[in-house]
């Protein structure tokens, strides 16, 4: 099997969005990648310095209790932390969903990514948003891509770039992320939703 299975460069047909804070990363049907195939990247900064982005659907065996006890409560189950990147896996990185009617830009605790989604400000009291959040995931690490590292990445076809829901960030266990993300998009990604991670599977 070559290095990169996926060559037909599906993505390149299709209307490309440009990343920016609040929009998924979606790698192609068949990333011959154990780290990216079948993740959903979530930006969360991307400037032309850097981009950084934590993978929704990396759950990890730890629990938010165990770490960070303060932020449990208002974790959305399964109450673990996920596993944002490989990049400072000893950072932390907050993401929520605020509640509707919330002020979003009126708030220092939150930065505006998507709609009612959010990335946090882990210095905050956890206390002071509770009223505010109908939900927070906790990432270990990030994703990151160097100058002009992911635009190459995105022009070769590894990556489809898509506006996020905020259920995406919450998704509960079970949830096939990356394939329900792919049903929702325009035809014929919804015929690839079901693509195996390995195709030794299929």
């Amino acid at each position: 099997m070559p290095e990169y299975f996926y060559a037909d460069r599906l993505f390149n047909a299709l209307e490309r969005n440009e990343p920016e804070p609040g929009m998924l990363l979606v790698p192609a049907p068949g990333m011959f990648s154990d780290l990216f195939a079948r993740t959903v990247v979530l930006i969360v900064e991307h400037d032309e310095d850097h981009t950084l982005g934590v993978m929704l659907n990396r759950r990890s065996d730890v629990a938010v209790a165990n770490v960070m006890p303060g932020w449990a409560e208002l974790a959305a189950k399964p109450q673990a932390v996920h596993i944002g990147g490989p990049v400072s896996p000893e950072s932390a990185v907050g993401v929520g969903v605020t509640r509707v009617g919330v002020d979003i830009d009126a708030s220092q605790h939150f930065t505006r990514l998507a709609n009612r989604l959010v990335l946090l400000n882990l210095n905050a009291a956890p206390e002071d948003l509770a009223d505010e959040v109908d939900g927070i995931r906790i990432f270990a690490g990030y994703s990151e891509w160097a100058p002009g590292q992911l635009d190459d990445e995105i022009l070769r076809g590894d990556w489809f770039v898509a506006p996020a829901l905020p259920s995406d960030a919450v998704a509960s266990a079970g949830t096939d992320l990356w394939g329900d993300v792919m049903r929702r998009q325009a035809m014929p990604l919804p015929l690839f939703s079901t693509f195996p991670a390995n195709l030794e599977d299929n």
